[in-house]
């Protein structure tokens, strides 16, 4: 459903590890006149937030109910293992999952890579949060495995992190309910989008308006003016070969005259 009425603000959730700040700024330029208020919420409740009603729309992480939820997926994260900085891991640019094969690798509850089988050995307990297992990993007990935004959220002078080339990934997504495409989110998708000022106010190219018909163009007439303008090239092509004939040319049909 198309909203009507205009809300008092555009509510926006997102989860750790996305930075909403250049888009809140488009949007405070390009509407003024609607606030927008930010919602955090961690990867599990913001599709919960958007399912209720608490935003309009979130930056969230993948996969969402597609049947419930509209996702423009938006980039796809490298994925980095986080280790003390003195590891000897931290040597290399790149390792794979079998090089963490020996190493205690933590798996928080609020993990966002949907691990078939993590990598490394389990640590003694799931740390309930990326937080918590941040300070086991700085605590020399194990080791973290996370999309490169959390790393870089939870950065520590004391821990670095390297990428883990063949780990699942995480994709980062603009999500709303379907039901609940209101003009402030097709807005919201413009800017999201990088569309200008101008174009159709973020609108999907499905609901924007159909494009004027430009009129046609008319046809040149198979009159006497097409014929006149016709006839006037071939007369001056004619006057032209005519320029060439009086110059010594024979007449058509008749003989060379003799110079007197």
């Amino acid at each position: 459903m198309t909203g009507s009425a205009a809300p008092s603000s555009f509510r926006l959730a997102y989860v750790p590890g996305v930075t909403p700040a250049k888009w809140v700024r488009i949007w405070n330029e390009r509407f003024p006149d609607v606030p927008l208020t930010l919602h955090a919420a961690t990867a599990a409740e913001a599709p919960e937030l958007l399912r209720d009603g608490g935003a309009d729309a979130g930056f969230v992480r993948l996969p969402v109910d597609r049947e419930f939820f509209s996702a423009i997926p938006l980039y796809t994260e490298a994925t980095v293992v986080v280790v003390p900085k003195d590891h000897v891991i931290s040597a290399v640019e790149e390792v794979t999952m079998e090089d963490l094969a020996d190493e205690v690798v933590f798996h928080p509850l609020d993990d966002v890579l949907g691990w078939e089988r993590p990598p490394g050995r389990p640590g003694f307990e799931r740390p309930a949060t990326t937080a918590d297992a941040v300070e086991l990993v700085a605590a020399n007990v194990g080791l973290l495995v996370v999309p490169q935004s959390l790393a870089r959220l939870h950065h520590r002078r004391d821990l670095t992190y390297r990428t883990l080339a063949d780990a699942p990934q995480s994709s980062v997504a603009l999500s709303w309910p379907q039901e609940a495409t209101t003009d402030l989110v097709e807005d919201f998708i413009g800017v999201v989008r990088g569309r200008t000022v101008n174009s159709t106010r973020g609108r999907t190219t499905s609901q924007a308006p159909a494009a004027k018909e430009q009129p046609r163009r008319k046809r040149p007439e198979s009159g006497g003016a097409a014929r006149g303008r016709s006839g006037g090239a071939g007369g001056r092509r004619g006057a032209t070969g005519g320029g060439k004939g009086s110059k010594g040319g024979a007449p058509r049909g008749g003989k060379p005259r003799r110079r007197s």
